[in-house]
């Protein structure tokens, strides 16, 4: 998905890739190396102005399109997946640090330049050594800047100067005597690099910007530059999933490899991470600064800095012909690259960006205002008359406070508040947008805890679509209410995720079905009332095809369980026997051939569930340890910041989902991307908090408890699908590769 959600987003981005098309392919690139290097600017620089695509983010009063960052982010994104060259990038990141001046004269002629199409790049503070001394004329700035993208090529150059305890930022005319500027050759072919020095360089009034902050000048930047990286990465997901439909060895496609498949999409995962981090630094530049910088530090380690070793990989899936210099992907590689060296060092954005996180988060909610105000008004009421209610009992499968039940969570299930967006009378058939009020007003009283169904909420989906009526109302509300509990019976010892090779057998019998077989990693099952149970009632029909979807009163005769005892010592899943147990015609839903596609929506239910996990802190022990005062404090700060910026960028993932829904698209790949995506943070984050804490996972009763949480880490990487399980159907259903 490109960093555009809207229509006209998509349209520009769709624009850009047109022109491109008829302007500037890249074979004719290729023959313009040297001249892009001498700063020339590309033939049809002048067609790229008149279409508005460097000052889409421009007031229109200036000659600009009046959109905004995000609208111009799209732009570059557009331009570097199809590798149009020259100075688009830093002209478009001059013009929005201008923005950020003062409206000034200098500030308004400037804009008026640019928006007529002269290009422009940015010296940032701390990529120079420049020294500005006031003198009757105005300020001289003298010193020398490090390789910059753009320069050779600017008819301004906006930079910043120390002048004792301030920052002067100014407008460089590269055309006076005073300016040296010396060609680099650029890592990046397509467009040039360069150093300036400059010798007393004077800047009058007309030249000088004021009210720039700096660190929103870098923030821009690097938000800029991630949407470029998210470009590069995007045009890798697609070159090599053609690739890879296309390419045969040994008589077959290679995309039917499942090495090859799992490479892709793990590919495709970090783009769409890459992406998301991109999108929401731009849009968070019209925050507060801390936000905005919580954002871009977390898109410079999520799009910029990991972009070079993923075009890397992307080659290594095409081979040596991915090596050659006839094959475009080496310019993208140079590009990705070149983007990374551009913003600094990584590592200082990690551990700024952990400095930030040990006591502030990124907020992510939707701005909602005064939209569905009766909905809202409706559900503060009930939420109030909850808050004066307390749930006396513990939950049926475990003393947790989001599963006690009582007067309170029996209020909020006859509401319909438990699960809103069911229909009535189970929910209130809330909206996208309704739902994200509720989030909103559950926030506003933290002393008011959430109910959660547990693995109810995977299942009752299938009740509530196919259960006759009076079994609805007899399950659904007790469980609503916290008084059943439940358990899911799909995998098998010879059959964990390939649950269309399941050998459990239903047979018809009088009035019902006897079921024999034998259930394993069954979550609960000896906390559960009941349990949803996927079994064989055709033999002879294709795998998938002879299921059926049947609810199970654990206490029936037959059912035998046996504890799994975990490596933590404690014992959460069961082995199940079924021995002859009979099960009323009732509940089996569906037609006794249609289990698959409701076990397949339930599994679907247990991914988002999962997924939304990443709203729990998962690097509460590195946020303490970053507290201490320690002599390797920094690569704790490091760590925290890494981990911050996965877990945000999956937040993020979620949040665009959640605006395509409401913009009223149909729902993306997101919930098997965020399975994947959770699957590697946790793993980075244990990790990082198992060295770090070191020797705390010495003992298990360690203070804070460091091997108890690790412990517990398979369940949440096994369950809902393995990540290996995620990764095939994001090869295959996401990506169209073929199976083998």
């Amino acid at each position: 998905m490109s960093i555009g959600l809207t229509p006209e987003q998509e349209q520009l981005s769709s624009a850009v890739t047109q022109f491109a098309a008829r302007h500037a392919p890249i074979d004719k690139t290729r023959g313009s190396f040297d001249a892009l290097a001498a700063g020339e600017l590309p033939p049809w620089w002048d067609q790229f102005v008149a279409n508005g695509f460097h000052a889409v983010h421009l007031p229109e009063e200036m000659g600009g399109q009046g959109g905004t960052l995000t609208d111009t982010a799209c732009v570059v994104e557009a331009a570097a997946l199809a590798l149009i060259p020259g100075p688009v990038l830093p002209t478009v990141t001059a013009g929005a640090v201008v923005l950020l001046a003062d409206a000034t004269p200098a500030r308004q002629s400037l804009l008026g330049a640019l928006a007529e199409g002269a290009p422009a790049a940015v010296i940032l503070p701390g990529d120079n050594d420049f020294q500005a001394v006031r003198t009757p004329e105005g300020w001289q700035v003298s010193g020398s800047c490090a390789p910059a993208l753009g320069i050779r090529s600017a008819r301004t150059i906006i930079a910043a100067a120390p002048a004792g305890d301030d920052v002067v930022w100014f407008a460089i005319d590269p055309s006076r005597p005073e300016v040296e500027v010396g060609t680099r050759l650029g890592t990046d072919r397509t467009v040039d690099v360069a150093v300036v020095h400059l010798d007393g360089y004077l800047c009058d009034g007309d030249a000088v910007l004021t009210g720039i902050d700096g660190e929103r000048a870098r923030c821009v930047a690097v938000a800029l530059a991630a949407s470029a990286s998210s470009g590069v990465v995007r045009w890798c997901v697609r070159a090599i999933t053609d690739h890879l439909r296309t390419r045969e060895q040994f008589g077959r496609p290679i995309g039917t490899f499942q090495a090859l498949q799992h490479q892709a999409a793990m590919l495709l995962v970090h783009s769409e991470l890459a992406t998301s981090a991109a999108w929401d630094a731009v849009r968070s530049a019209s925050e507060d600064l801390v936000q905005n910088r919580i954002a871009t530090w977390g898109s410079a380690l999520m799009a910029i800095s990991p972009a070079p070793d993923l075009v890397l990989d992307t080659l290594t899936m095409f081979g040596a012909i991915g090596y050659t210099w006839e094959h475009d992907l080496h310019l993208y590689w140079r590009k990705a690259t070149s983007l990374a060296a551009s913003i600094g060092p990584a590592g200082r954005y990690a551990e700024a960006l952990g400095e930030l996180t040990r006591t502030q988060s990124r907020d992510v909610s939707v701005k909602l205002g005064d939209l569905d105000s009766e909905f809202r008004h409706r559900v503060a009421t009930t939420l109030d008359e909850a808050s004066a209610l307390h749930n006396d009992k513990p939950g049926r499968q475990g003393d947790y406070d989001n599963l006690a039940t009582g007067p309170q969570r029996t209020l909020l299930a006859e509401a319909g508040l438990i699960a809103p967006h069911w229909p009535r009378p189970w929910g209130v058939e809330a909206t996208q947008r309704q739902l994200l009020i509720l989030d909103e007003e559950f926030a506003k009283r933290p002393g008011l805890v959430r109910p959660s169904l547990g693995i109810a909420e995977w299942i009752l989906p299938a009740l509530i679509s196919s259960a006759p009526d009076h079994v609805q109302q007899r399950l659904i509300p007790p469980t609503q209410r916290g008084e059943l509990g439940w358990c899911q019976l799909f995998s098998e010892p010879g059959a964990g995720s390939d649950l269309a090779s399941l050998t459990t057998r239903a047979t018809k019998v009088d009035g019902g079905w006897r079921i024999n077989g034998h259930k394993i990693w069954t979550s609960s099952a000896h906390t559960a009332d009941y349990g949803a149970l996927l079994a064989r009632t055709d033999p002879d029909a294709a795998k998938h095809r002879g299921l059926g979807y049947f609810v199970i009163d654990m206490s029936s005769e037959g059912i035998e369980l046996q504890p799994i005892r975990q490596a933590t010592g404690e014992a959460h899943f069961n082995e199940v026997f079924l021995t002859d147990v009979f099960v009323p015609d009732e509940l089996l839903l569906g037609g006794p051939t249609d289990g698959w596609n409701l076990a397949i929506a339930t599994m679907a239910q247990e991914r988002v569930a999962i997924s939304g996990y990443v709203n729990f802190d998962r690097a509460g022990i590195l946020r303490g340890l970053a507290a201490q005062r320690r002599p390797d404090r920094s690569r704790v700060l490091a760590a925290l910041g890494e981990a911050d910026a996965y877990a945000n960028a999956i937040k993020v993932l979620a949040l665009r989902e959640v605006m395509r829904l409401l913009d009223g698209q149909a729902a993306g790949p997101a919930s098997s991307i965020a399975k994947v995506a959770m699957n590697v943070m946790l793993r980075r984050i244990f990790t990082a908090t198992l060295e770090l804490s070191a020797p705390a996972a010495l003992v298990e009763d360690s203070d804070p408890a460091v091997v108890e949480p690790y412990f517990h880490l398979p369940a949440e990487l096994i369950g809902g699908g393995t990540k290996e399980i995620q990764l095939n159907i994001i090869a295959q259903m996401i990506l169209g590769l073929p199976r083998a």
